[in-house]
């Protein structure tokens, strides 16, 4: 019996192994941080064996709640991942489990991979309608990659929309959602994504946190840092990152920005907005809440009751891009958020809130900018 973690994205760290029946694990913090939560790992050699690993720090996570009515991801091929109950006693995460093949792989959310994204932006490349920018390098190295879908014709006269994702590397929904995202646009049999082609140019950063995403950080990047709290004052020393997709911003310009998320601990798909902007106007609510009503109408997985409460004026945090990006560009600037568990409303049991749900999300979101450009804006 073995456990290993020693590939794109894998977290965990071995405690004790001496029996089956008390495999003890523990999750790498983040490097520079005291952030973690994301763990993927494989285990080997217990086929047919009743096995109960217990992760002993899940109390001193970054969201220690993410853990409570919690099911664990699993898969044997990497490609299906299915749901599997966890409990939660005394701050131990803990689960039984009886593989049936030779090696299985746990993960606290479905991953998805570097290899992956250089795959999606590759395939991606074949459509006409898209073209790639590559902006820099990460701290270690890593390709920060722009994508732009548009038209032929005069792309001047078109509103300028950008979409990033996974600024937070374990929360790997967000560039599932990016992946469904730019299916739906470079689909050309899908007349939706051409009359939103009419109307806008968009920008998309499949993945803010190369570096976070390889190392299997929950939250931070090579250099320990949040990127979510970078967009203020980025350098090119600790949060290139976002220095370089700011600068870029700077140049193309910014009509309207989604930001991909997801929630540890809330079991719903909500859009957090910038209300507590000093400046915020009637007309940027009504603006918000026509994008969140329309959403909610296409697609019964979002919802508007229930998120993150909505700051009050004068206490929005400018670290944070959309309160940045809002403020520097006056546009609709929104962050997205999705669960690691499943959403309350609309429930699988048998994969929870998974990569395919991300990516349909994805196509509403899509719809409903449409209608947002058509109708409001």
């Amino acid at each position: 019996m073995f456990i290993s973690q020693n590939f794109d994205a894998g977290n965990i760290e071995v405690i004790a192994a001496t029996s089956a029946d008390d495999i003890q694990l523990a999750i790498r913090n983040d490097a520079e941080s005291d952030f973690y939560q994301w763990f993927y790992f494989r285990l080997s050699g217990a086929k047919g064996v009743n096995c109960t690993l217990k992760i002993l720090n899940a109390a001193g996570a970054a969201y220690p709640p993410g853990f409570k009515n919690y099911r664990v991801v699993y898969s044997y091929d990497r490609e299906e991942w299915l749901r599997h109950p966890t409990e939660l006693s005394d701050g131990v995460l803990s689960f039984s489990f009886k593989p049936e093949l030779d090696a299985v792989y746990f993960a606290y959310f479905t991953p998805y991979s570097m290899e992956r994204h250089h795959d999606l932006v590759a395939k991606s490349l074949q459509s006409p309608r898209c073209s790639h920018q590559l902006l820099g390098a990460t701290v270690d190295g890593q390709d920060m990659d722009l994508m732009k879908i548009s038209l032929p014709g005069d792309a001047n006269k078109r509103k300028n929309c950008w979409v990033i994702a996974r600024q937070h590397p374990g929360e790997s929904m967000a560039e599932w959602w990016m992946e469904g995202c730019l299916e739906a646009l470079l689909d050309e049999s899908r007349e939706a994504s051409k009359q939103l082609l009419q109307h806008c140019n968009i920008y998309l950063v499949p993945n803010m946190n190369p570096d976070g995403s390889r190392r299997g950080h929950l939250r931070t990047n090579a250099a320990g840092r949040n990127l979510n709290r970078e967009w203020e004052n980025p350098s090119m020393e600790a949060s290139p990152e976002v220095f370089l997709v700011k600068q870029a911003m700077a140049e193309y310009g910014v009509d309207f920005l989604l930001d991909v998320h997801g929630d540890e601990s809330l079991p719903y798909c909500f859009i957090a907005g910038t209300e507590g902007l000093i400046d915020w106007t009637e007309e940027q609510q009504s603006q918000l809440d026509f994008y969140r009503d329309t959403l909610a109408a296409l697609n019964p997985d979002f919802q508007t009751e229930l998120g993150y409460p909505p700051k009050a004026r004068g206490q929005a945090n400018l670290t944070m891009s959309t309160g940045q990006t809002a403020t520097q560009h006056r546009c609709l600037a929104m962050t997205l958020e999705m669960p690691f568990k499943d959403t309350t409303a609309t429930s699988d049991a048998v994969y929870g809130w998974s990569g395919a749900r991300s990516k349909k999300l994805a196509h509403s979101c899509l719809d409903a900018m449409l209608r947002y450009f058509i109708e409001k804006y």
